[in-house]
């Protein structure tokens, strides 16, 4: 009786536990590393990706290129899902913050290796990090973020690593417009909304020089006549979300017509409709409507015969830019218009056509809110990676806007935190100082894959960088990504937030803490026949 077998989980459930897992997961975080590695610095290599669906994505994004990975083990998963934090937080170091949380980890695996509890590993960290978050504000700067080329600079250190670097001047340019642009300040709160009001519109054709930020808004549509004006100098303009075409009723409506005149009546009653819409709206005399609904044959007609042009079916989003930028109001019906509803600003409504599409443009606004980027570009996966990268340059452009405090880059911040993370761990007792002090070894990681990057001889520089930040007022002297040799920083120009560089260690070293709190992965896979879930329990 006592030899007899109990099995006490499903049959098709596989289980693991113990030091198995934690190797595992160590493991599973390296080889995500490992594929981003050379995704680091301005001599990163490329990734070609292919998906599902047969569509190429070509990009050094770390974000992206995770994102169209697909992995089965969990840990792995939960490694990809810390970048994509990372990029819709700060949108920069996507790519750092995994090859951190992957040296951190298998910095931990010779502890776990030597019989020390997790636990212990895990509060060390803990402690560490809070000491490498006080170490970063002692070394950042502060920065005045109306200062034009300081901004340029911080910029074009995000945008060095990306495929848009060979024209980084406009890149920089570009973002830095457009943020200032969407930046608004609302009772001592600022407020930067990329996403909803800098719009990036790609348009394959052209060169990738002839991007530019528009002063306004465009978007993909023309006119609804032929007949109507197709440039309006300093329009007025409104905006409607309701349609200009006879009312049908919500649900199905049947009329019964006793003689022939009713149903003349009901025509003439749609048709009186229309014309008393059409009439609440010339009584503004604008010169532009846009509509987010349709408009009928008829309503046409009367606004071409008062010389309105009219665009329907615009975009809820395009909308409220065109709001934005013009000082709008979008009016949901058409008897409630009011002379303050009327958007002014705009000094240019013109509809071009590029490529084989038209577009419209409302531009030359006063003090325009949205804006629309414009990007050229031979062909779809490289106007892709442009947007990605331009994004990484809007985002870093507004965290130095939110906070504006620098840490120079090129690991210099990375040598020079775990130069004082060291320091400190001599004066630690107890078995928690050596994880504390693998740590701040796992940062030198950043300055490592840097110097790898280019092909210089790694031990050398990294030694010699070791020793250059043991000396005095050295905390900016860093790799130079593309020659592999020494360099200050602060010389060079290439500076980083501090709210990227606290987000990646934060983001890093929890991660680190989630996966080695792990000791047991339980995965149930149901069989094909099997259909009830999860079946008898005990068998």
């Amino acid at each position: 009786m006592m030899g007899q077998q109990v099995l006490v989980l499903n049959q098709n459930i596989k289980r693991e536990s113990g030091r198995k897992v934690q190797k595992g997961n160590i493991n599973a975080a390296k080889t995500i590393a490992d594929v981003i590695r050379t995704c680091l610095g301005p001599r990163a290599m490329m990734k070609m990706l292919l998906d599902p669906m047969g569509g190429i994505v070509m990009t050094n994004d770390g974000n992206a290129i995770l994102r169209e990975i697909q992995v089965q083990h969990p840990a792995a998963k939960s490694m990809i899902e810390i970048s994509r934090t990372q990029d819709e937080e700060v949108g920069d170091g996507t790519t750092s913050v995994i090859i951190l949380a992957g040296e951190m980890l298998s910095v931990a695996e010779q502890f776990l290796e030597q019989q020390m509890h997790p636990t212990v590993v895990i509060s060390a960290y803990r402690q560490a990090l809070e000491d490498m978050l006080d170490t970063l504000k002692d070394i950042s700067t502060p920065v005045d973020p109306n200062d034009r080329s300081m901004m340029l600079k911080i910029i074009n250190s995000a945008i060095n690593t990306k495929a848009l670097s060979r024209w980084a001047d406009m890149a920089c340019n570009i973002a830095l417009d457009a943020v200032r642009t969407v930046e608004l300040e609302e009772n001592g709160r600022k407020e930067i909304d990329i996403k909803k009001y800098a719009k990036v519109e790609k348009v394959p054709g052209g060169f990738i020089e002839d991007s530019y930020v528009l002063r306004g808004v465009m978007v993909n549509k023309d006119v609804t006549h032929p007949r109507m004006r197709r440039m309006i100098k300093n329009p007025r303009i409104i905006l409607l979300d309701c349609s200009l075409e006879y009312k049908k009723g919500e649900s199905q409506t049947d009329i019964e017509i006793s003689r022939e005149e009713d149903f003349a009546r009901i025509l003439q009653m749609e048709e009186e409709y229309i014309q008393q819409i059409c009439e609440d709206l010339i009584r503004l005399k604008p010169d532009l409507v846009f509509t987010e609904k349709g408009v009928s044959d008829l309503a046409q007609h009367y606004l071409m015969k008062a010389n309105i042009t009219a665009i329907r079916r615009v975009r809820k989003t395009d909308n409220n830019r065109i709001a934005r930028a013009c000082g709008a109001r979008i009016a949901s019906r058409t008897d409630e218009l009011r002379e303050e509803d009327i958007g002014t600003g705009a000094g240019l409504f013109e509809v071009k056509k590029i490529g084989d599409e038209y577009f419209t443009f409302v531009t030359e606004c006063k003090d325009p809110k949205a804006c629309t980027i414009l990007l050229r570009g031979a062909s779809k996966e490289i106007l892709a990676e442009v947007e990605r990268n331009l994004q990484d340059a809007m985002q870093v452009c507004r965290n130095v806007l939110l906070e504006p405090c620098l840490l120079p880059g090129g690991g210099a911040v990375e040598m020079a935190v775990s130069k004082r993370l060291t320091e400190r761990s001599r004066g630690m007792t107890g078995i928690e100082q050596w994880p504390y002090r693998a740590l701040a070894q796992a940062l030198e990681v950043i300055p490592r894959t840097l110097i790898q990057n280019c092909g210089a001889s790694t031990i050398r520089v990294l030694t010699s960088l070791r020793a250059k930040h043991t000396q005095d007022n050295t905390v900016s002297w860093g790799v130079n990504g593309e020659t592999g040799t020494l360099s200050d920083m602060s010389a060079l120009g290439i500076w980083e937030p501090l709210a990227v560089k606290a987000q990646t260690y934060k983001t890093a070293v929890e991660t680190a803490i989630l996966l080695l709190r792990i000791d047991d992965i339980v995965s149930g896979h149901k069989k094909k026949g099997d259909e009830q879930t999860g079946g008898q329990g005990a068998e």
